[in-house]
């Protein structure tokens, strides 16, 4: 079973939480955000341009503009490479472990996976991270839904 819902981050964009139940012990959950706005891109990289454009008319050095557009790059590749997330995905098994995915814009992606033997609870630590940015309501979502996951599999640890 799958199911989509809208929520928007603490700037007011809007996430889209996806949430696949395949049993009663594993759920996955993946926050999407938009895309880089080609809009606001366009407009920082102008700002960074025009500045150094008024810097070279003043010292007249052209190593200004190419210091410029290098760092305008760099920026961008880093940016993208390290910083811009399109999606988080958390997968978690009751039997295996938790799975946390974050995909960025620059196609890189890191995975982490914690064994269940080693988890004794959740906590979201989003105050730290701050990836996706979510309001407390799809955090609350998540969080209550990995908690019937734990609660299930506590169940079936102790059970006859």
């Amino acid at each position: 079973m799958e199911d989509e819902q809208s929520f928007s981050d603490i700037c007011g964009g809007r996430l889209a939480l996806q949430r696949r139940y395949y049993s009663p012990s594993c759920r996955e959950f993946c926050l999407s955000c938009p895309r880089l706005s080609l809009r606001s891109l366009t407009a920082v990289t102008c700002s960074v341009w025009l500045a150094a454009y008024g810097l070279f008319t003043l010292c007249e050095n052209s190593m200004v503009l190419s210091a410029a557009i290098f760092i305008t790059l760099v920026g961008l590749l880093g940016y993208l490479h390290f910083v811009k997330i399109d999606q988080e995905t958390l997968l978690i098994i009751d039997s295996l472990g938790i799975q946390m995915t974050s995909s960025y814009a620059s196609g890189k992606e890191s995975t982490t996976f914690i064994e269940m033997s080693k988890v004794k609870d959740i906590v979201i630590n989003e105050a730290i991270y701050m990836s996706a940015k979510p309001r407390l309501d799809c955090l609350i979502e998540v969080y209550r839904s990995c908690q019937e996951i734990l609660a299930h599999q506590k169940a079936t640890a102790t059970g006859p």
